[in-house]
């Protein structure tokens, strides 16, 4: 049976631990409500801005815009959108294995690595991957000007033909407790189908479809990388908030737990004592 001082330092201990993780919590909550408004404030802007392109290049040549361009060839570019920091449940892990797996579904010799995010990058560094780039720090002081710098970065590759097409995955944010790994292909845009009983319409261009596809369409991947940057920010924030609560509550668990031990094996004591006392008085 452990000494009544060993469960004393136990419980000292997890006590400790459990304000930290209740810091940690509130540290989150506060980080969550300034990601979630950003997000959502992009999402709508975001979301139409696919729309009304997807709908725009279905009635394009591909020739309209090298960024329009459908390739025939296997080399992808993976941009994989990682946390820089752990303790925050299966944020990290979920979007590693998601990753591991578009890998093992490709070939992985055509297959090349952007890693944003210490925990993708410390992942897949000790692993056989062809890492094309890495970026970590970027969640401390994000700025819609990294996603600028690595849109022009993934634009360069692709018009360059350095890579066929793009893919983006990342966590996107549904609730507190909830995140969604998404797959999504960024280069060459998506072309919207055209639906059967849909209209042959086409747009009036002013100043010209060019001009226009010209700014558009790299606007376009600056928006849709600062979206998928933003998402993950917010789905870090919740994820590690739900995962410190809970070891919250874990902690105050095993705290009533040890308690409730440390309180048995000193009546334990007090009445091998008693005995010992009556013992001797009796004899």
């Amino acid at each position: 049976m452990p000494a009544l001082v060993d469960i004393r330092r136990r419980i000292r201990s997890v006590k400790n631990t459990q304000q930290i993780t209740k810091a940690m919590k509130m540290v989150s909550a506060a980080k969550l409500r300034r990601a979630q408004d950003a997000m959502f404030a992009a999402r709508p802007y975001a979301r139409k801005m696919m729309e009304v392109l997807s709908s725009m290049a279905a009635r394009a040549e591909e020739t309209a815009h090298p960024l329009l361009e459908q390739r025939e060839g296997e080399r992808i570019l993976l941009v994989l959108v990682t946390a820089d920091k752990g303790l925050c449940g299966g944020f990290n892990a979920n979007i590693i294995r998601t990753a591991v797996r578009f890998l093992q579904d490709k070939r992985a010799d055509a297959i090349e690595l952007e890693l944003l995010g210490r925990k993708g990058r410390d992942f897949f560094r000790r692993r056989q991957y062809r890492v094309r780039s890495e970026r970590v720090g970027l969640f401390q002081a994000l700025r819609y000007e990294t996603a600028q710098k690595i849109a022009h970065g993934l634009i360069k590759s692709f018009t360059a033909r350095e890579v066929d097409q793009v893919y983006l995955v990342y966590n996107e944010f549904k609730s507190v407790i909830q995140q969604r790994v998404v797959v999504e292909r960024l280069l060459p845009i998506e072309r919207k189908a055209i639906e059967p009983h849909e209209p042959a319409l086409d747009y009036l261009y002013e100043p010209g479809p060019a001009k226009i596809y010209a700014e558009m369409l790299p606007k376009h991947v600056e928006i849709q990388a600062w979206r998928a940057l933003l998402e993950s920010a917010a789905a870090e924030h919740g994820a590690r908030m739900a995962a410190m609560d809970a070891a919250t509550r874990n902690a105050g668990d095993m705290i009533d737990r040890l308690t409730l031990y440390m309180n048995k094996v000193r009546q334990a004591a007090i009445t091998k004592e008693i005995i010992e006392v009556v013992s001797g008085a009796g004899s």
